[in-house]
């Protein structure tokens, strides 16, 4: 991408940065969690663990960084904001109302998550990049994402007390 203005000093896109930082307090957060779990006797521990390593680091990751890449037109800041404050919104209500056994708070991550999804697809909407297998794989973790949001959000309200 030679578009001067989605590339910051270094040829490394200012929006992979974003994401890419973010991704990795979470992986990070996760594993700090993940190694208080046991001692703590965390009763979701393990499961927040996985959820800030996998949702809010790997996928994330994968989905912020790799729009940049991807998307077939230029796009503005504040779509970037707006799907990384949906993200990470979406992701503190779902471990929040995990911990504090609310499924409704849960629901409200899981629409949260779902509005970021929509702006990541949109973002990449279009005649596509190459490689195609590149916008075909990321196509696939968003439709993995959509598809996983109903089903935890069945399980918050069937593991509701």
């Amino acid at each position: 991408m030679s578009d001067s203005s989605r590339v910051a000093p270094g040829g490394v896109t200012k929006g992979t940065m974003a994401f890419g930082a973010v991704a990795l307090v979470c992986v990070v957060g996760g594993g700090l969690v993940a190694a208080v779990t046991g001692p703590l006797h965390l009763e979701h521990g393990s499961w927040a663990a996985a959820y800030l390593v996998l949702v809010g680091g790997v996928a994330q990751g994968a989905l912020g960084a790799g729009q940049y890449f991807l998307a077939p037109q230029r796009f503005t800041g504040w779509k970037v904001v707006a799907e990384l404050v949906a993200w990470n919104s979406a992701s503190a209500a779902v471990i929040g109302g995990t911990l504090i056994g609310n499924p409704w708070v849960v629901d409200a991550g899981g629409g949260l998550l779902v509005a970021s999804l929509a702006l990541m697809f949109q973002t990449v909407r279009g005649p596509g990049a190459q490689p195609r297998w590149a916008l075909w794989g990321y196509r696939a973790l968003l439709v993995v994402m959509g598809v996983s949001i109903p089903i935890g959000l069945l399980l918050a309200h069937l593991r509701a007390p």
